[in-house]
């Protein structure tokens, strides 16, 4: 098992994860997502066009998880929590534009944080 302050690193050094929402049916929805993560708030921002069906899943139901591989197939992390869609204008940095329109952001609160690396040793 990673500690919380590995898993952050790891959250931290990649760019894309599968998020998972879930569909109407109850089965699991993944997309593959480029991501913000802000360790100190715990908090994960994504990107999306308002009308993508993640994001309706995610106003149903906002029950959600990210899953980020590590920089090998031996390591990994998942964030999970709850969605809220917000405002682009709201989320944008002092100094930044807001995100053009029809896009919102996905703001993921993350209450559980968990994941593992696997020692593999190499090949002589």
């Amino acid at each position: 098992m990673l500690t919380d302050q590995e898993l952050s690193q790891l959250l931290r050094q990649q760019q894309f994860g599968v998020l998972a929402s879930v569909r109407s049916t109850g089965h699991p929805h993944l997309s593959t997502v480029l991501y913000d993560w802000n360790a100190e708030e715990r908090v994960l921002r994504v990107s999306s066009t308002a009308d993508r069906l993640k994001v309706r899943q995610l106003r149903r139901d906002p029950h959600t998880s990210l899953h980020v591989s590590g920089p090998d197939v031996w390591s990994f992390a998942v964030a999970e929590g709850e969605a809220e869609i917000v405002d682009p204008a709201d989320e944008a940095a002092p100094g930044e534009q807001p995100l053009p329109d029809r896009r919102v952001v996905i703001l993921i609160r993350v209450s559980r944080l968990y994941g593992t690396a696997l020692d593999i040793p190499a090949e002589n």
